[in-house]
């Protein structure tokens, strides 16, 4: 194999554990969630708890921040946190946005204070 790929063994490994296993359950959920309405008391409880464990994730990484982001200033985490989200609220709920705008935060405030 070229140098650009590297070891054809770590790939393969790669597809077979990581994303075979998730494919599966990608594909069945399509297969059977087209079926379940959107409305659901099932589908309700399994939205709020993926919300829950993703709000959960998010301020675990602000408060205990992994590896390099540890290096950034609580001030420039949290305002960073707070602007996306007020970017995400005046654009009418665009992921994009306050996505784009948190991280355009997070760098310009890393930057700034060295």
């Amino acid at each position: 194999m070229s140098n650009f790929i590297g070891d054809w063994h770590a790939l393969l490994v790669l597809l077979l554990a990581g994303v075979l296993p998730n494919e599966i359950w990608r594909v069945l959920g399509l297969v059977f969630g087209g079926s379940i309405d959107e409305g659901s008391e099932l589908l309700v409880w399994v939205r709020a708890t993926a919300t829950a464990i993703l709000a959960g994730v998010i301020a675990q990484i602000l408060v205990f921040p992994p590896g390099v982001l540890a290096s950034v200033p609580d001030v420039v985490r949290y305002g960073a946190t707070l602007l996306g989200f007020v970017a995400f609220v005046a654009t009418r709920q665009s992921i994009l946005a306050g996505v784009l705008c948190g991280e355009a935060v997070l760098l310009a405030g890393k930057w700034w204070l060295g």
